[in-house]
């Protein structure tokens, strides 16, 4: 079970209510968004692929086996968890693994990370599904997903389901903890998850871990971010799982960076709108380089718990106190392209922490490009439909929805 920190099982920890300070609260509800059926038919044989070794990113390095978790177990943490989890019957027992990786930081130098790997305990030769599930903001280390195997993590839940489930614990946990986790910075968050894809597949292959060749990409908050990038990513590139792609669920991510500090600028003025006027990004912009580096730093202090032990790239605060907006849309916006295959975005209308605003922005975008019915938004329909409030309610619906494509559960 989860420790007394982190007791909500597909959800994340309940956020603090609005301080008094502008930019404080603004950082502090931005890094604290949250961070987690089916036909039978078999799909037709296909034959093998072949096992290629990547060097480099993406490259294996070792994988360990961290455990067995009983189907009883997960449904009992289920049930133990009441209206903080969708309601899910496990079917198989899940095999979990530590997976070690190559990847790429923040200043595109190669880093080892690591990953959880969740597998369903099924007949020989049965195949799988993938899902590939983004975590939300994590202030501790120990909350990543291979440090957390156990029955109420999420990926954990999902494999019980009948999916193969990979999670990165992104650059700055797990393996790679101490290096600066580059939050909302789009490049090294996609890459994490497709040098996990490409990492994962080759140790699946080696070890005869048999998929049906499905591919889903989700996740909420944070983890609806990284979703968005690396389906861009995955889209924009060569990558072998690219045509395995089925269909995406983002769910209540910063997609577009400047309108999601904006919506919660806006938030606060009525509050104190002297502070809010003081730290606007307009007028700080006009500070030197180095006071607003003081600044941040001071904000970024106030904004962590002070039982955090990982450390965040302050690149994306940088950039909007400069009011640089070249740079937010260059390095952290992920909003605005046409996706070829479904996307399904989720928020609720009422969501402090991540604005919907940042999801009808991406909506009518996306569609301004010609995306059309392939882009949709499903608003929450929690009472209030709040952040924290949407996190079950959203895995609800993104189960369910995955449960109309795959195959093999």
């Amino acid at each position: 079970m989860r420790p007394a920190a982190r007791p909500l099982p597909l959800a994340c920890r309940p956020f603090t209510t609005l301080p008094q300070l502008l930019l404080p609260l603004l950082l502090a509800l931005l890094l604290a968004a949250c961070g987690g059926g089916g036909g039978s038919t078999p799909a037709p044989e296909e034959p093998e692929e072949p096992i290629i070794e990547t060097v480099g990113p993406g490259q294996f390095k070792a994988v360990s086996a961290l455990g067995s978790v009983s189907s009883a177990q997960i449904g009992e943490a289920i049930r133990n968890a009441g209206t903080r989890a969708p309601v899910v019957t496990p079917r198989y027992a899940v095999n979990t693994y530590r997976l070690d990786y190559l990847t790429l930081d923040a200043s595109k130098r190669e880093i080892l990370a690591s990953a959880l790997i969740s597998v369903p305990v099924k007949a020989a030769g049965a195949r799988s599904p993938v899902i590939s599930y983004q975590h939300g903001t994590l202030f501790r280390d120990a909350e990543a997903p291979s440090n957390h195997a156990t029955a109420d993590e999420p990926a954990v839940i999902m494999a019980s389901l009948g999916y193969i489930v990979v999670a990165a614990d992104y650059v700055g946990y797990g393996v790679s903890k101490g290096a600066a986790h580059p939050y909302l910075l789009s490049a090294p968050s996609a890459s994490a998850v497709l040098d996990l894809l490409t990492a994962a597949k080759y140790w699946r292959q080696k070890n005869k871990v048999l998929d049906n060749k499905q591919l889903f990409l989700v996740g909420y908050s944070e983890g609806g971010y990284v979703t968005m990038a690396a389906h861009r990513a995955l889209q924009a590139g060569t990558h072998v799982q690219k045509a395995q792609l089925v269909t995406v669920v983002p769910g209540a991510g910063p997609y577009q960076l400047q309108t999601t500090l904006d919506a919660l600028l806006r938030l606060v003025r009525d509050d104190n709108p002297l502070a809010a006027a003081l730290l606007n990004p307009g007028t700080l912009k006009n500070l030197s380089t180095s006071l607003r580096r003081e600044i941040r730093d001071q904000l970024l202090k106030k904004a962590l718990p002070s039982d955090a032990d990982v450390v965040f790239d302050p690149t994306f605060i940088d950039n909007y106190l400069a009011d640089d907006s070249a740079a937010i849309e260059r390095v952290s916006n992920v909003h605005d392209w046409k996706p070829e295959l479904p996307v399904r975005l989720y928020h609720g209308r009422d969501d402090r922490t991540v604005p919907y605003a940042s999801s009808t922005v991406t909506l009518a975008a996306m569609q301004a490009r010609g995306a059309g019915a392939q882009v949709t938004l499903t608003d929450c329909g929690a009472v209030p439909a709040g952040h924290l409030e949407c996190v079950v309610p959203y895995w609800s619906f993104m189960l369910d929805h995955l449960a109309g494509f795959a195959r093999d559960l």
